[in-house]
C-alpha cells in the first residue's frame, strides 16, 4: 500500500513515513496504527479493536493506545484538536478522515456488509459494521449537503446486526421519532431519523425491502 496524504507519503513495502520529503520515525506500533487506520478509512475503529490488533492476547494500560495515536499524529503534522486527519471518535475510537490517494490504484478493502441500511431520497444507503458518520463533510457515509447540517453531524454505529445513533454535538440537533437524541440511542426498523432537513428511515437486517421513503 502506498498513499499520499497531506505532505506525507505511507509505504508498506519500504515501511516508511515521509513528510515533505523528509522521513519520519514511527515505533512499530505507531506505524501498524497508522496503517489500520488508512486501511480502514473512513470507518471508525473501535479501541478495543485497535488493542486486539496491536496487542493481542495482551493486557496493556489504557493509555497505551492514546500514546501511540499521539505519536502517530506528530509524525503526520496533525493536532488532535484540528483532527484533520487521525479523528477521534469520542467514546468509542479513531478514524482516518482524510484524503488519501493511493498511489497503486488499488481500493480500500470494502467494509463487511451488516445488512442494516438507512433510506434516504428514495434509495438505501447500506450500513457496514462499525460507524458511519451522517453529515456535510466527504467522508460521511450519508452526506447531506445543508447548511443545517454540522460536518460531523451524527454517527450509527451497527454491531451485530444492532444499530445506534448518536448525535456528535451538532447545533441542531439529531432526533429520532420526534425526540431529540441524548446519548447513542437504539434503533428499531422504521424509526425515522431527523438530521437538519433530512428524514431517513432505518431498516433492520432481513426486512430492508420496505416500502418507506426517506425525504430530503
Amino acid at each position: 500500500m502506498r498513499l499520499r496524504f497531506g505532505e506525507c507519503l505511507f509505504d508498506t513495502g519500504a515501511r516508511q513515513l515521509t513528510r515533505a520529503g523528509e522521513a519520519q520515525a514511527l515505533s512499530p506500533k505507531a506505524f501498524q496504527l497508522l496503517e489500520l487506520l488508512l486501511e480502514s478509512r473512513p470507518r471508525a475503529l473501535s479501541k478495543q479493536q485497535l488493542h486486539d490488533r496491536l496487542w493481542p492476547g495482551t493486557y496493556v494500560s489504557h493509555t497505551s493506545l492514546a500514546r501511540v495515536v499521539n505519536e502517530v499524529r506528530q509524525a503526520i503534522g496533525d493536532g488532535a484538536r484540528q483532527g484533520d486527519l487521525v479523528r477521534t471518535v469520542h467514546g468509542f475510537g479513531y478514524a482516518f478522515s482524510g484524503a488519501a490517494a493511493d498511489l497503486d490504484g488499488s481500493a480500500p478493502p470494502a467494509a463487511s456488509a451488516s445488512g442494516c441500511g438507512l433510506l434516504w431520497s428514495g434509495r438505501l444507503v447500506d450500513l457496514p459494521e462499525g460507524e458511519s458518520l451522517i453529515g456535510r463533510g466527504p467522508d460521511c457515509v450519508v452526506r447531506i449537503p445543508s447548511p443545517k447540517v454540522s460536518r460531523h453531524h451524527a454517527r450509527v454505529v451497527v454491531t451485530a446486526g444492532h444499530a445506534q445513533v448518536e448525535d456528535l454535538g451538532s447545533k441542531n440537533g439529531t432526533f429520532v421519532k420526534g425526540q431529540r437524541t441524548e446519548g447513542p440511542t437504539t434503533l428499531a426498523h422504521g424509526d425515522d431519523i431527523v438530521v437538519g432537513p433530512a428524514i431517513l428511515v432505518y431498516c433492520a437486517p432481513g426486512v430492508s425491502d420496505s416500502t418507506e421513503t426517506g425525504t430530503d
